[in-house]
């Protein structure tokens, strides 16, 4: 008897470029990873969507310009939404370590995620000013730390049931779903039919829905129980830290990524260089640019990094210095006040932010131990969180004396970036 549908079967077979390979699951996963496969796109697709909805970077910068809330407010968005995801996943690892089937973990979290972006849209309702920047940025931490708890679980579960060549195609192919509909978002917003405040707490509102959907379809999936694994206590997780040193790709890999987080931190830099502040008509340009990079590059940097996540994090810290060299360029000209002008530059760097996330988390998966992919993770997420708290911290001191030296900082980060994922080990293969 099959376990799934021939129409999943042959979606499988459409998406992927080895159907017929094991890909290292074991015969009972190998059997229904047609159907995994299907509702992992799914479910990723449903959260892509309402990351892209509830961007801290461009969406939740104009809310909280629009309610009032003031400039150091709206500096915490991305820090906040970037390192919330990240540094707790030292702590959460073990426990989803304990379960015996970790989609529950995801599924629960993407429902938190999903409540709280309900939050945030019925704050934006009902306060405005400063109250409703802090109430908004904590609605945001727990939104952070819900979405923790699914990144530390995703990978795991990933490696466990869709096999190791085709974890790129699941995961791509859903950010480009998840992207086209940022693209009608953005669609909306240059149109407006109607008050662009009603569209973007509206976007925000139906993001919940969206992670709470996600949520309840990856609780669907085929997952096989496994042995419980030891809870490590506190010492113990901040012990994980000894495999940077015993491990030198991994401590590579972990400087690479960090010096490759430019491409997250620079949007909000980039909208000061358009001197647009806030205008109104750059707002759909930037999501409109943002998502388009996503859906195009996202499937292929996915597949991609199937065959070398190793070039992709080389070419995606070169993008990431091409598009943000380019940005000073047309600051130095007084260009980058022209309209779309920013938003072409925010598409390179996309593009390449898109290159940085599938590739490092392509090439983790690949290279990590299996009994040790979850503590790979929360050590490198770990570090990384750090960093980000701390680079936000100095680009925003930078910016001080103004937003092009932030911009140059990131600039040549990202180059370095490039140079050192060209010294890592090819795991791909």
């Amino acid at each position: 008897m099959s376990h799934h549908s021939d129409f999943e079967e042959q979606l499988f077979e459409r998406l992927v470029e080895d159907p017929d390979s094991d890909g290292g699951l074991s015969d009972a996963q190998s059997r229904v990873e047609p159907r995994n496969f299907l509702r992992h796109i799914l479910s990723l697709a449903a959260s892509k969507l309402a990351d892209g909805l509830v961007d801290a970077k461009l969406v939740l910068s104009w809310l909280l310009t629009h309610l009032g809330a003031g400039a150091g407010v709206i500096g915490l968005l991305v820090p906040v939404r970037e390192a919330g995801s990240l540094l707790p996943q030292l702590f959460t690892a073990g426990a989803i370590g304990a379960l015996p089937r970790r989609k529950w973990a995801w599924a629960v979290g993407s429902v938190v995620q999903g409540l709280a972006a309900l939050a945030i849209a019925g704050i934006a309702l009902t306060i405005e000013g400063p109250a409703a920047g802090g109430a908004i940025i904590a609605a945001l931490a727990v939104l952070a730390l819900a979405r923790s708890v699914c990144s530390a679980s995703y990978k795991d579960v990933l490696g466990k049931t869709v096999g190791k060549s085709r974890r790129g195609a699941a995961t791509g192919f859903a950010s480009s779903v998840g992207a086209a509909g940022v693209i009608v978002f953005a669609g909306l917003l240059l149109w407006q039919p109607l008050d662009r405040a009603v569209l973007v707490i509206g976007a925000v509102a139906l993001a919940g829905v969206a992670w709470n959907l996600g949520g309840a379809i990856f609780a669907t999936l085929d997952e096989e129980a496994q042995p419980r694994e030891e809870v490590l206590s506190l010492s113990q997780s901040i012990g994980q830290l000894r495999l940077v040193r015993e491990d030198g790709q991994l401590a590579r890999f972990i400087v690479a990524r960090s010096l490759l987080v430019g491409s997250a931190l620079a949007p909000p830099y980039l909208l000061v260089l358009a001197a647009a502040g806030q205008g109104d008509r750059q707002l759909g340009l930037l999501v409109l640019a943002s998502a388009l990079a996503s859906l195009l590059s996202s499937w292929v940097w996915g597949r991609m990094s199937d065959r070398s996540a190793r070039r992709v994090l080389i070419w995606s810290g070169v993008a990431g210095a091409i598009a943000l060299g380019a940005a000073l360029v047309l600051a130095a000209v007084g260009l980058a006040q022209v309209t779309g002008a920013i938003a072409v530059v925010l598409f390179g760097l996309m593009i390449a932010y898109h290159g940085v996330r599938q590739g490092r988390t392509t090439y983790l998966v690949d290279m990590a131990p299996d009994d040790q992919r979850a503590a790979y993770t929360a050590v490198s997420n770990l570090v990384v969180g750090v960093v980000l708290l701390v680079a936000g911290a100095a680009s925003a001191g930078l910016a001080v004396l103004g937003a092009h030296w932030a911009v140059a900082a990131f600039a040549a980060a990202s180059a370095l970036g490039a140079w050192v994922a060209w010294g890592l080990d090819e795991v791909s293969e």
